[in-house]
């Protein structure tokens, strides 16, 4: 199955996610937060990054766990604001 390409504004919500990821981490290591989260550091890079920007619904709801965030925070940090 071929993926279609990912439009700006799914680029542009994924890099806010990662933003916000990358934030809510702090001083606390990538390997340390992937592990709570059960993910690979690889993986959280690759969110953080902007590199997998539509990550699985389960992926940042165990993301959103490990950090302390609501999903409820993450979905309203990565609205887009038309210009």
């Amino acid at each position: 199955m071929v993926r279609s390409p990912l439009t700006p504004q799914e680029r542009e919500r994924g890099e806010q996610l990662g933003r916000l990821l990358r934030e809510a981490r702090g001083a606390r290591s990538m390997v340390e937060v992937a592990a709570v989260a059960g993910l690979s550091a690889e993986t959280l890079r690759k969110i953080e990054t902007g590199r997998a920007p539509t990550p699985a619904f389960f992926t940042v709801a165990a993301l959103a766990s490990a950090l302390g965030l609501s999903m409820d925070e993450i979905a309203a940090s990565c609205v887009l604001v038309p210009v």
